[in-house]
């Protein structure tokens, strides 16, 4: 199953399948929680497992905007859009693993956020090709070595650390708890 923001693919969009199964096209707006929650149930009503989630759409630099539940699109479309879907899934993720064989929730970032990275680097960051700017979100997907790790940050395919702050538990209840708020999701750290 493959989701995209706006439910259309860009027209440079390459998909290659090398199994034997067919790829289905399921509608999802991720800057629409009503496009998530309608999505998640017709995924559902598939009953079929999901071994790993790759939260990839993201927007940047676009003009100021709003999704159309109010929220600045970057933050409402990068992470609440991402936030709400996984939280919907987490039963299923859950179902679908197996003793040595979890299932994975990949969730790619940009490395943008580093306010100290070089000219230099940026320009390599910004002229990767889709082939390897994909490569870290498969690695993560499918490495036996991250089989039963989580809560880990990679550039490279290389753990890294991410920005201190993000570190501080109180203000990651606290995103927790206003996410939930944001999303309709139930809370359950409370």
């Amino acid at each position: 199953v493959y989701t995209c923001h706006g439910g259309f693919l860009h027209p440079s969009t390459r998909i290659f399948c090398c199994c034997p199964f067919p790829v289905e096209f399921l509608y999802c707006d991720l800057a629409s929680m009503t496009s998530i929650r309608q999505f998640v149930q017709k995924f559902k009503m598939k009953k079929i497992l999901l071994h790993v989630l790759i939260n990839n759409a993201g927007v940047m630099m676009v003009p100021q905007r709003k999704t159309r539940d109010g929220f600045e699109e970057h933050f409402g479309l990068n992470y609440l859009g991402h936030f709400l879907l996984t939280n919907l899934l987490v039963d299923t993720l859950k179902e679908s693993g197996s003793p040595g064989h979890s299932a994975r929730v990949v969730t790619v970032s940009s490395a943008t956020h580093y306010v100290n990275l070089t000219h230099r680097s940026l320009l390599f960051f910004f002229h990767q090709t889709p082939d390897e700017g994909a490569w870290t979100s498969i690695y993560a997907a499918v490495t036996p070595e991250l089989e039963g790790v989580g809560g880990r940050y990679l550039y490279n395919e290389k753990e890294t650390k991410s920005l201190h702050v993000t570190y501080n538990q109180k203000l990651q209840q606290q995103l927790w708890s206003k996410s939930c708020e944001m999303t309709g999701v139930l809370d359950v750290t409370l």
